[in-house]
This record gives C-alpha cells, sequence and structure tokens, in this order.
C-alpha cells in the first residue's frame, strides 16, 4: 500500500515550511512513528513522522526546498509496487 507522505500543519500562523533534512533516504526501511524529516518553523525546527511503513521509495521535495501545507513530499510503498507520477 502506497503512503504519501503529505506535508502537515505545524502551526496556526504558517501555510509552508522549509525542510531542513531528510532523516531517512530512498531505499530505507521505515516504520510507522520512526521520524521522518526536520522542519523550520517561525519559531522551531520540528520532527516529523512517517505515517506508515514501507520503503521510502522517493522524495520528491529534497532538503532545501520549501512547501505548502498538504504537499506531497514523498511516497513510502512496497520494493516492487509502482508509484504515482
Amino acid at each position: 500500500m502506497i503512503t504519501s507522505v503529505v506535508m502537515p500543519p505545524l502551526t496556526e500562523t504558517a501555510d509552508s515550511y522549509k525542510i531542513l533534512q531528510w532523516l531517512k533516504q530512498e531505499g530505507d526501511h521505515v516504520e510507522r512513528g520512526e521520524m521522518l524529516f526536520e522542519v523550520e518553523t517561525d519559531k522551531a525546527v520540528l520532527q516529523v513522522e512517517a505515517l506508515g511503513s514501507g520503503v521510502l521509495r522517493r522524495i520528491k521535495v529534497p532538503a532545501g526546498e520549501t512547501a505548502k501545507v498538504g504537499d506531497v513530499l514523498a511516497y513510502i510503498a512496497d520494493p516492487d509496487e509502482p508509484l504515482p507520477e
């Protein structure tokens, strides 16, 4: 089953956040609840956890880029599962 990694709403005042770093790389196995990436808000650096388990198959938004709340950042899926474009 494919899990889309989506930028969550982290504060009430911002609608986008900068991804500081991915804590897992493409090809790494990820468990639900593991910290997946770090983002910078206007007040703090926060870690965001994975909402699914599987292999981190594709990172669409690399570290250093900014993404809006709701944007798909990456996909977690089985190793042989086809991914959306």
